[in-house]
């Protein structure tokens, strides 16, 4: 039968949620295409996640088990996955949008003749093919797409698009690729990796919880107390363009149509106006704190509560009473 391959993405050994987000995605289009949904794990560690990713759909998981998979920059990956590609003539192939892969799916579609489409949203199947619905201008507008007849559809799906829903599968079946890099693959060694600051923290595209802070903070020292917060919380910290154009968070953090979409259970934004460019990458969070002392910020317009006051006021005593709760 067919497959829908679904690529892993995978941090210290462990699948990321994205990538059980991107296995109930595969679910939902796999039958009226008439496909299985796969995996593809680059890298060591899949035989020990093989029942986690089969609980959340994947039937089997192609395993190129190496280090050499990211040991060099981005061109093993493209070529693993060309020769799979080659081999299995899979109907679709789903990936986390990030800046990273989609590096590679870009690679890959010149090399298998395929088509890109970005930050899907959604995912249907018409006449027998992968139609991708996506936001567009702030989520003012909803364009759907689809890949031309006769190329592969790569399409890589937004965070938080789908719910991580297990299936009730067992355990995945683990089948080896076989990939020998070429010269030019390993051209590029990765010499050095450091952890950035904030690495502790779950990842903002990834967390339950998000504290984001902007303009009102004042300062880059504002964040020190948004990052007590979120630790107490057990939550990630994000930013407002504002913020991070500033200079006081780091860009990686940025929440917004030109930065990151989050949707976490809880969203506490202090200090942000709200525009639209904001709420485009944390509109769809399930419940909405707000803190401006603004009453007519717009972020209070969809926010769950809010609290019209000093932030450098009311965030002190949000921490005081946490700890005090923690004993």
């Amino acid at each position: 039968m067919t497959e829908l391959l679904v690529l892993v993405d995978h941090s210290g050994g462990a699948p990321r949620r994205i990538t059980l987000q991107l296995l109930a995605a595969a679910r939902a289009v796999a039958p009226a295409l008439g496909a299985e949904v796969a995996a593809v794990w680059l890298g060591p560690g899949a035989a020990e996640h093989a029942a986690t990713l089969g609980a959340h759909g994947a039937v089997r998981v192609h395993h190129w088990d190496s280090a050499d998979a990211k040991g060099y920059v981005t061109l093993p990956q493209v070529e693993a996955l060309a020769a799979l590609v080659a081999a299995d003539r899979p109907a679709a192939v789903l990936f986390a949008s990030s800046n990273h892969v989609k590096d590679v799916a870009a690679r890959l579609a010149v090399r298998v003749d395929g088509g890109v489409i970005t930050d899907a949203t959604g995912l249907a199947v018409e006449d027998g093919a992968v139609v991708a619905t996506k936001e567009v201008f702030g989520g003012d507008v909803i364009t759907t797409s689809r890949v031309a007849d006769g190329h592969l559809p790569l399409i890589g799906v937004a965070s938080n698009a789908f719910a991580a829903e297990e299936s009730g599968g067992g355990p995945a079946e683990v089948v080896a690729l076989d990939v020998a890099p070429s010269d030019a693959a390993t051209a590029a060694p990765v010499t050095d990796a450091v952890v950035q600051a904030g690495a502790g923290r779950p990842d903002i595209a990834e967390a339950s919880i998000v504290v984001s802070g902007g303009r009102g903070l004042g300062d880059a020292s504002g964040f020190e107390l948004l990052e007590r917060l979120a630790d107490l919380l057990g939550g990630g910290v994000g930013a407002s363009r504002a913020a991070t154009d500033a200079g006081w968070y780091p860009h990686r953090f940025q929440i917004g149509q030109t930065g990151r979409t989050i949707s976490p259970s809880l969203y506490l934004g202090t200090g942000i106006s709200g525009a639209i460019q904001h709420r485009a990458g944390m509109q769809t969070s399930q419940h909405v704190v707000a803190i401006n002392k603004d009453p007519e910020a717009p972020i209070f317009q969809i926010a769950d509560f809010g609290i019209v006051g000093d932030l450098h006021q009311v965030v002190p005593k949000l921490i005081e009473q946490l700890e005090a709760r923690r004993g």
